[in-house]
């Protein structure tokens, strides 16, 4: 084949790509030498309730969008789609529809797959600068799939009625939207999906998507901070980060929730810190440690560490309205599961808080007593100092090389939780609500050793400066 020939076969190779899969944006989207890693692993993951919690400019946005467009033409390249679909794109305001939701979608969508466009305002042939009702986009399985728009300002009442396959939440909607959209899916076992910059607060998404409080299997999520996007100048990055606050911060760059005085431990990051569970060697088995929570919830977990000194957190025991009998017999069971060691007495041993040392009303016995009844040894002589605690548990998470020292396995949900939810209050002390495994955390890492301090290496300047100083307190001192 002659050179042009070639040419003529790559052009129409490509127009045929561009032909089956949308346009040239759709195609391009995420291949090539630069990928966004973050977009790829919200658009392979399976769950039926998938959020994106973003800074601005994160590509939160982006990858919403496409999947809007992937799910409406049926050619999106993780999930087996087989027929038409139904469904909402979600803004916060008509406004904001036209300018983000809207025209994003449109740039991935190709003129020639767009059966009809119905305008709540504005012209058809220029549907860019108007507001869309309902685009009726011609699906590759034969047959027309709808992607309707609408926004929260319309209220509640203009959400009901219609069974739908997916609904795409741009930014964050009030709460009786969110559960009347989740009505909508049920009757096709549809699927939800928001990209967010949280900027509200701890509000309803905080309880039921980040922190999952009813523990909903459907439910996942994943953050984008501004160096997760590939296109983003870095020195522009650098610029910005400079000129915001704190909490602004948070939530602008990183995609975090703030609240009050900010979190506790801001260097808790579930990508790094929790892993799935594997087999411990038993070599590794160190110590348990438990919060008696008295009438709140026990909170028990089991501990190891490796030959490099790398805690991790391979089992939970948290229920609240048990009595110690109870408690110590799932312990017991758990430590069995495990094959975890007993001490010198026979017994298991465990490290308590020392209120377990008191008598309450109910007994005449104390939770140290009562629990050595259940062969379970527990030492309440534990370090409760708070702040040094603190300070201690972040160097596990971060030490000062950066490097990481505390693993959670995937299955200790609790502690996952409280991690996630520990507040500063405005008065510089932690919010004392749910924090009962976050306790024993500290009692635990508390009996360990200290991380050695990295010490900085010095720059010639600064030797050549100590130097100086050194010669001039040896001249004061012989004058």
């Amino acid at each position: 084949m002659t050179k042009k020939e070639v040419e003529a076969s790559l052009i129409g190779i490509e127009r045929e790509i561009y032909s089956r899969l949308g346009n040239k944006n759709l195609v391009s989207y995420n291949t090539g030498d630069v990928v966004h890693e973050k977009q790829v692993i919200f658009h392979k993951d399976q769950h039926k309730n998938r959020w994106v919690f973003g800074g601005n400019r994160s590509g939160k946005t982006e990858c919403g969008a496409v999947e809007t467009v992937w799910l409406a033409r049926g050619n999106h390249p993780y999930k087996d789609i087989r027929s038409s679909m139904d469904g909402w794109v979600v803004s916060l305001s008509t406004q904001v529809q036209r300018d983000v939701a809207q025209k994003k979608i449109l740039h991935y969508l190709n003129r020639d797959w767009i059966e009809d466009i119905i305008m709540a305002s504005g012209k058809k042939s220029a549907c860019e600068y108007g507001v869309i009702d309902t685009i009726i986009v011609k699906s590759i399985h034969g047959g027309l799939s709808r992607i309707g728009f609408k926004s929260c300002d319309q209220g509640r009442e203009k959400f009901q009625g219609t069974s739908l396959d997916f609904v795409w939440f741009d930014e964050e909607p009030p709460l009786d939207i969110y559960t009347e959209c989740k009505m909508r899916v049920i009757d096709k076992q549809g699927i939800l999906y928001g990209t967010m910059t949280p900027l509200k607060g701890l509000t309803w998404v905080y309880d039921q998507i980040y922190l999952n409080n009813s523990n909903d299997p459907d439910v996942w999520y994943e953050k984008m901070e501004w160096a997760d996007n590939p296109y983003l100048n870095k020195e522009e990055i650098e610029k910005l980060t400079k000129t915001l606050a704190y909490d602004e911060l948070e939530s602008r760059r990183y995609g975090n929730f703030s609240g009050f005085g900010g979190r506790v431990y801001g260097e808790f990051d579930e990508n790094i810190h929790v892993i799935d569970p594997f087999d411990v060697p038993k070599e590794w088995y160190d110590n348990i440690s438990i919060d008696p929570g008295l009438n709140n919830p026990l909170s028990c977990h089991w501990y190891a560490v490796d030959y490099d000194g790398n805690v991790y957190v391979i089992a939970e025991h948290y229920e609240a309205e048990k009595d110690i009998v109870y408690h110590a017999n799932k312990i017991k069971e758990i430590s069995s599961k495990l094959g975890w060691k007993v001490g010198y007495s026979g017994k298991i041993e465990a490290l308590i808080d020392s209120a377990a040392n008191q008598k309450t009303l109910a007994s005449i016995k104390s939770v140290t007593e009562l629990f050595y009844e259940q062969d379970i040894l527990v030492n309440p002589k534990v370090n409760k100092d708070l702040f040094s605690g603190i300070s201690k548990v972040k160097q596990y998470l971060k030490s000062g090389d950066g490097k990481t020292k505390l693993y959670i396995f995937r299955n200790c949900t609790n502690m996952i939780r409280e991690l996630k939810s520990y507040y500063w209050s405005d008065n510089d002390v932690p919010i004392k609500t749910d924090d009962h495994c976050l306790d024993e955390l500290r009692y635990y890492i508390m009996s360990r050793p200290d991380i050695p301090k990295v010490e900085e290496k010095k720059t010639a300047v600064q030797i050549n400066k100590e130097k100086l100083i050194r010669r001039l307190r040896r001249n004061i001192v012989t004058r």
